[in-house]
């Protein structure tokens, strides 16, 4: 049923001479490409507490759904079937194995947690991030990348986590004890997960010319980015709680544009010179690990010094 579903979408597509696919293809790159960067802006610049909120639900979440898709390594929907012919260049941006949905793992994610977070306060910004979520859920099956179980999954994951995250937030808040533990518990997790993806098996299936179908180290990639990120963070969070004691610069007539300069910067290093340099050095597993945790730190311990004294 779900490949007949993606094939009556791109009967669909067709009929409609491909009018939507560049409008759901820029919301699926939207998702990743920019949304991720929005918990940096409101750590620097909107609201410290919630930029770290954000920032909790968005790499914890990138670890658990990493594991879940290597841990299924459900093929993609053109690999299951010949029929599927994925949108554009959709296909170029579908990395990893299918399921969950990553796109609408971010998605669901940062809207979600801006729902959480403006639930009171802006309703109508609310409304606007329910649809998003659902959109770009929407354009993954539209675009024939994933499947309708993908996608409902990864929502269903992220609300789980972000319901959990709060929860947890809540009790523990202004407790650093308890707070180092979970990060220790944290980094013990990740190097936990890290020895299990490298050690499980994975399915090695060919095609009739003796090509393998997937194959799964290209697809351990975006785990490794999500755990150097989440460490980046882990870390970053204990040297900024403990040493830095950032606060927003509140009226500084400087921070707008410190903001801009660190959203610019973090973008160059994720597109351009992290792969130019780290991961060309260190290869696709490790190198995307250390740029990520690079990238993460540099958000939590560099650029909050930098904004501290600029302000000044």
């Amino acid at each position: 049923m779900d490949i007949q579903y993606l094939l009556w979408l791109q009967e669909l597509r067709g009929a409609t001479g491909g009018l939507f696919d560049e409008f759901f293809n820029a919301l699926s790159k939207f998702a990743v490409e920019i949304l991720p960067f929005l918990p940096f802006v409101i750590f620097w610049g909107v609201d410290k507490k919630w930029g770290y909120i954000f920032m909790i639900n968005q790499w914890f979440s990138e670890v658990i759904n990493g594991l879940i898709k290597l841990t299924v390594c459900a093929y993609r929907p053109w690999i299951r079937s010949d029929l599927i012919e994925p949108a554009g260049d959709s296909k170029v941006a579908a990395t990893g194995y299918s399921f969950p949905s990553g796109h609408t793992k971010t998605a669901t994610t940062v809207y979600g947690s801006i729902i959480e977070w403006q639930m009171d306060k802006r309703k109508k910004i609310c409304i606007l991030c329910g649809a998003l979520i659902l959109l770009t859920a929407f354009s993954r099956n539209f675009l024939g990348v994933h499947t309708p179980q993908d996608v409902l999954v990864a929502m269903i994951e992220s609300i789980i986590i972000i319901c959990a995250v709060a929860a947890v937030y809540k009790k523990v808040e202004g407790n650093e004890k308890v707070i180092d533990i979970l990060t220790l518990v944290g980094l013990i997790f990740i190097v936990v997960s890290l020895v299990y993806v490298h050690f499980k098996s994975y399915p090695m299936d060919y095609d009739a010319s003796g090509n393998l179908l997937v194959d799964p180290q290209k697809m351990m990639n975006d785990f490794f980015k999500a755990c150097g990120a989440f460490v980046g963070f882990l870390v970053g969070s204990f040297i900024e709680r403990h040493y830095i004691h950032y606060e927003i610069p509140v009226g500084s007539k400087n921070l707008p544009l410190l903001v801009s300069i660190g959203f610019a910067l973090t973008f160059a290093w994720k597109e351009w010179f992290a792969p130019a340099t780290v991961v060309a050095a260190f290869g696709s597993h490790w190198g995307h690990f250390i740029a990520r945790f690079i990238m993460i730190a540099f958000v939590m311990c560099i650029w909050p010094i930098v904004i501290k004294r600029e302000s000044n």
